[in-house]
């Protein structure tokens, strides 16, 4: 497995740029210093952690709704025999990011996004009305409670995962963004270079400083339009192969307590109140990732004697048809 050729550093180094990137002129540099090496042996380090696949890219994460864009996500129950053709039909929409085969009825779950003008659903109705599909269920977010994946590289999956992430107000409304504005994201949102000077490119194309550059990324962060300027993990390859959607049955005058609960456990990437259909009974989602389904199963479990909801399902990825970043405004 291709974890097992990481050392100590490489794991360390990956657990830092999963949640904060240096956004400096050479940010290797700053990360050699703080490791003790050398700028060019950081380099090939996190060069060699994409070679071999554990970093997908390193670039700005934005929020797809405050960006204006509408979003849900969207489980259809397929006809087995026809899975992997409307898996591959709908993963040629560009705003759909995330495509996963789980172990339910509803076989197909699948988040799509679409610019503000866009119809969302006149894409789903084309969808739909694939060979193969038998129903669908649209499951928009009614409340963000927690949403940033960042994979334990340095330890193991927690025997008695505790609620000790501190959980933020997250609000949803959409900025107003400008004709800039979507230049500065087009250029943000692309994987940099493993070079000395990354940056240079992003404030070459844009015909801006590197100040103005980082000082609008920094305006980004503090409005939410932007989370963070961090590293994306490929999971499977980080050795994080049991994912997870453990969904829940809460009771509705109680869902935002037990929701910012759930958040707060730091095994737990998103966690949001969906709504329900009359078959589909479960409104708060919750997602974890564990190296074994044996360690997923156990921290569904202590979650859910702390919470004490005990109806719940863990709806596991058997098979990932597409993961990618949505490219705004492109």
């Amino acid at each position: 497995m291709l974890v097992n050729e990481l050392d100590v550093i490489d794991k360390q180094i990956l657990n830092d740029i999963q949640w904060s990137f240096p956004l400096v002129e050479r940010p290797f540099l700053e990360m050699a210093n703080k490791y003790h090496l050398t700028e060019d042996e950081v380099l090939n380090r996190i060069q060699r952690l994409k070679d071999i696949g554990i970093i997908r890219q390193i670039s700005a994460i934005f929020d797809t709704r405050k960006l204006g864009y509408k979003s849900a996500l969207v489980a259809f129950s397929v006809d087995n025999k026809n899975t992997d053709y409307v898996a591959n039909e709908i993963n040629k929409h560009p705003g759909v990011s995330h495509n996963y085969e789980r172990n339910h009825e509803y076989n197909i779950w699948f988040t799509l996004a679409v610019p503000p003008d866009a119809d969302m659903k006149a894409d789903l109705d084309k969808m739909a009305s694939l060979d193969g599909v038998i129903k669908y269920r649209v499951l928009p977010t009614l409340k963000m409670y927690k949403i940033g994946v960042k994979l334990d590289m340095v330890n193991a999956d927690a025997e008695k995962p505790t609620p000790t992430d501190s959980v933020k107000k997250m609000e949803g409304k959409a900025e107003k963004i400008s004709e800039t504005d979507k230049e500065y994201i087009r250029q943000l949102q692309k994987d940099i270079e493993i070079i000395k000077e990354p940056f240079k490119s992003i404030t070459n194309s844009l015909g801006v400083s590197l100040e103005e550059l980082f000082n609008k990324v920094k305006e980004y962060e503090k409005i939410g339009v932007m989370r963070r300027f961090a590293a994306i993990l490929r999971h499977r390859q980080a050795g994080f192969t049991a994912n997870g959607m453990i969904v829940w049955n809460v009771p509705e005058d109680n869902i935002d307590q037990i929701g910012l609960k759930v958040a707060s456990f730091p095994q737990v990437s998103h966690c949001y109140r969906r709504p329900i259909y009359p078959d589909w009974e479960f409104n708060l989602f919750s997602m974890i990732h564990a190296r074994t389904i044996d360690a997923a199963e156990k921290i569904a479990k202590e979650i859910s004697e702390i919470i004490k909801i005990d109806r719940y399902k863990i709806l596991f990825s058997s098979r990932e048809f597409k993961k990618e970043r949505v490219k705004y405004f492109e």
